[in-house]
């Protein structure tokens, strides 16, 4: 009798891991919908785990249902406070919510979403992403609700025993801070030697030179980050930043499209860089080069993604 219970135990417990696991592939498919489908589905115990209202969070946070996303991942917290990724996933819709607050209630939800950071970095110290997004807040928050370069500074430190060229890319954004161009240029550009992916870091240095309006340098850049993102299977993200910044700029739309059309036919989707997000941007594009079908073709496939994704809701054509 106690083989069988705890043989029926066993097999729930690989049956809930399969079904976050199935949550967790689509979510990085780009398939919104269908993680959502998924996570209503789940048995009753593992829907109401911290780990599915973390994984619905960073859901609705891809389809940019911010206030929704940071209850979801308030709850993943309350459930399971020793998470690292919780916390700083938490960090991040409060911090969403403060860009998009009054400026009283951004005070204090930019305080909650500090200390939900340092939560994160406390319970993982080599937690590159947790760190970055730390150093990010230190370096671009006021003092009064707890940044400081100062701080940024001391975080970057921390990077270079787990991230070096993360490490870089801070301190260049602390050198922006301070006015020092030509610091933040040498940083970017020392990240691109140092990074395991140089492709990311091509595309941070084509996002500076944007704001600097040096567009030559912009489009080299992008260029160089896209040949390098050719090279690795791992970069495929790269292309969907690099895209970004051609599309900010207005410059270049046919390697935007093709760096979009790139990352959208590679296996290497993630939820940082939604494939519906993709598709709506490369819709925008074939619609302003004159090509309506394929427009239209790209913001058909983007809600049959992700139904409740506003821009492609919004996209006229």
């Amino acid at each position: 009798m106690l083989l069988a219970v705890n043989m029926a135990a066993s097999v729930a417990g690989q049956s809930t891991r399969d079904g976050l696991s199935q949550v967790n592939a689509a979510l990085q498919a780009g398939e919104a919908d269908k993680a959502l489908t998924l996570l209503g589905s789940l048995p009753p115990q593992a829907g109401s785990s911290a780990e599915a209202h973390n994984l619905h969070c960073r859901v609705l946070f891809t389809l940019e249902l911010y206030e929704a996303a940071n209850t979801e991942c308030a709850q993943a917290v309350n459930l399971d406070p020793q998470n690292s990724t919780y916390h700083l996933w938490y960090g991040r819709t409060l911090g969403e919510a403060a860009d998009r607050a009054s400026f009283i209630s951004a005070y204090g939800l930019a305080k909650h979403a500090r200390s939900e950071f340092e939560l994160a970095v406390q319970l993982d110290p080599r937690s590159a992403e947790a760190l970055a997004d730390l150093g990010e807040f230190y370096s671009e928050a006021p003092g009064v609700v707890g940044g400081g370069t100062d701080k940024a500074a001391g975080v970057a430190a921390q990077l270079d025993h787990v991230d070096p060229a993360r490490a870089h890319e801070l301190r260049s954004a602390i050198a922006r801070q301070n006015k020092d161009l030509e610091t933040a240029e040498k940083e970017l550009k020392e990240a691109v030697a140092v990074g395991a992916h140089p492709a990311f870091q091509w595309m941070r240095l084509a996002s500076f030179y944007r704001k600097m309006k040096r567009w030559p340098e912009m489009e080299n850049a992008v260029e160089s980050g896209f040949a390098a993102a050719q090279r690795d299977p791992h970069a495929g993200v790269a292309l969907f930043n690099g895209a970004s910044v051609l599309i900010k700029a207005n410059r270049n739309p046919a390697l935007a499209m093709k760096m979009l059309e790139a990352y959208l036919a590679a296996p290497t989707a993630t939820e940082e860089a939604p494939a519906f997000a993709a598709r709506v941007w490369l819709a925008r594009l074939l619609a302003q080069s004159g090509n309506e079908e394929g427009a239209r073709r790209e913001r058909t496939a983007a809600l049959a993604m992700a139904q409740e994704y506003k821009p492609a809701q919004d996209l006229k054509l």
